[in-house]
């Protein structure tokens, strides 16, 4: 082992093991605060979703969400960019998905419709990612700013177009669409019966390969990196930063505007007001303790899936909000020691570039 790979792997692998082992200090204290063994609470944790085929496909379809937003966060701090706006991006694709299935007739194979209706979930993401990309490089409005701001806009405007045009009466969803549902792992596999997980898992790992090979074997993955590490200098060497900016956030909404699909299409088959449930904004986290490496942020969204379902498990014993809690112990555990992190900081100081 080199001493190069060594510090390489130093590098990633230490800041997950110590937020890890942060959070478990604070879970322990936590957990006996309300007068209960942390082993016998992390046994029903495990139980509760590893411990049984319902309980893991739950992590399964939450993992699947998790990994595109986690993934397209991860490709915008890749190029030096925060994208805050995962949650907006989730949404409009997931609603962009369901209007091309409501479009699309029954009779059209589903071979023909599951790609369409997934093109159109990543264009729905891909253009509300490409507006703080535009507003970037035109004006020089900071991304984080315009993707907070786009959060509600967009959420605001799709409300108001479910609920006035498109919902079926007495609730805030769409009709069923007619084209384009996913199979489920339970008409497959029936011990997943009742579980919301769906072949859309593949997908999220098939888009996981896909960004790794553009990050580290395509010019343009280079140029993005390049940028993401010093934009003077890849300016300097010959780079558009302004373009690859602008196309680091289309790709990154366009990334997580495809997570849509594993509701829409996977899950209920129908668009549904608040369906994203902040795996939008989780998706940061995934990205920083998955040390945004495509890899990584699998990894990080089994995690973060498997708390999340957990807590549901250990409910009856301690708040299932303290899950809430050691997220957000991991996530400022990791972003205190993730160099990327500090990177993004040092330059949102700067006046941003025109």
């Amino acid at each position: 082992m080199t001493s190069r790979f060594r510090e390489q792997l130093e590098e990633a692998l230490f800041p997950p093991v110590v937020a890890l082992f942060v959070a478990l200090i604070c879970g322990d204290i936590l957990i006996m605060s309300y007068g209960q063994s942390p082993a016998h609470v992390y046994g029903l944790l495990l139980e509760g979703t590893w411990g049984n085929a319902y309980g893991f496909g739950q992590v399964i379809y939450k993992t699947t969400t998790l990994t595109f937003t986690g993934l397209a966060v991860s490709l915008g701090i890749r190029a030096g960019l925060f994208n805050v706006g995962a949650e907006s991006q989730l949404a409009a694709g997931g609603f962009l998905a369901a209007i091309a299935g409501l479009i699309l007739s029954p009779v059209i194979p589903g071979a023909i419709a599951i790609p369409l209706c997934m093109l159109a979930a990543a264009l729905g993401g891909g253009i509300v990612g490409a507006i703080p990309g535009f507003l970037r490089v035109r004006f020089g409005a900071h991304e984080v700013i315009v993707t907070i701001m786009l959060n509600f806009v967009i959420l605001a405007l799709l409300n108001w177009i479910v609920a006035t045009r498109l919902h079926v009466p007495e609730t805030l969803h769409t009709p069923e669409i007619h084209a384009g549902s996913i199979p489920r792992l339970d008409e497959l596999i029936s011990a997943f019966h009742g579980s919301a997980a769906n072949l859309t898992i593949i997908v999220a790992i098939l888009a996981a390969v896909v960004v790794s090979f553009f990050l580290f074997r395509t010019r343009h993955g280079y140029e993005l990196r390049a940028v993401g590490l010093q934009p003077d200098a890849a300016e300097y060497g010959g780079v558009n930063v302004g373009g690859v900016w602008f196309r680091a956030l289309t790709l990154s909404g366009a990334i997580a505007g495809l997570g849509g699909i594993n509701y829409v299409l996977g899950y209920k088959h129908y668009y549904e007001d608040g369906f994203a449930g902040g795996s939008g904004f989780l998706g940061i986290a995934v990205a920083l303790v998955g040390r945004n490496h495509p890899l990584g942020v699998i990894l990080a969204a089994l995690f973060f899936a498997t708390l999340s379902q957990g807590g549901l498990a250990i409910h009856a014993v301690v708040p299932k909000q303290m899950v809430e809690v050691l997220q957000g112990v991991v996530i400022l555990a990791v972003a205190m020691s993730v160099p990327e992190v500090r990177r993004a900081l040092q330059q949102a100081r700067k006046p941003a570039r025109a």
